[in-house]
């Protein structure tokens, strides 16, 4: 995004995952058992890519998480992580606008940016600013602060399970 954002000749928008009628509606197309829409929402936040990989594990989270963790190399990131990076990491976990706020934490963000696992600059929640609905202002259950949140809540329990199997530095 960076990267091609600099140019004159781009304009970014971003885009967030579905809103909770949309959700249900691709939700409802899905053949065979499910668990409550409800729970799946909360998972993926309306990621339907996600929604895709919970249909495809047989709705066993464990699996989506572990391959998340193991796809994004967060096994590795965690081994690598300084102690102020790790604890600045499980803070961010429950409030991801820690990663904004700590200056010293900016290295990492970028590192987490950079895997696919939060998003950051998240601008104004003005509809005109947005591909489709914007992100709730803030929603930390979900994962979702004012300038960082995490890609869905999958992530965050991805990044979760790797710090607590990979020992501390």
């Amino acid at each position: 995004r960076g990267r091609i954002g600099r140019h004159r000749w781009a304009a970014l928008r971003p885009m967030w995952n579905m809103d909770l009628d949309s959700f249900k509606e691709l939700y409802r197309q899905i053949p065979g058992y499910k668990p409550p829409v409800e729970d799946a929402w909360r998972l993926t936040g309306g990621n339907p890519s996600m929604l895709k990989y919970l249909y495809m594990a047989g709705w066993r989270v464990e699996l989506v998480v572990r391959s998340l963790a193991e796809e994004r190399k967060l096994y590795s990131l965690a081994s690598e992580l300084t102690s102020k990076e790790r604890e600045g990491l499980e803070l961010a976990l429950e409030d991801p606008d820690v990663l904004f706020r700590e200056v010293e934490l900016r290295p990492l963000l970028a590192k987490l940016v950079e895997a696919n696992i939060v998003i950051d600059g998240l601008y104004e929640r003005t509809p005109e600013l947005w591909v489709d609905t914007p992100p709730p202002e803030r929603d930390l259950e979900a994962g979702i602060g004012r300038f960082i949140a995490w890609q869905t809540p999958l992530h965050r329990e991805a990044v979760r399970q790797a710090l607590q199997v990979t020992p501390r530095r």
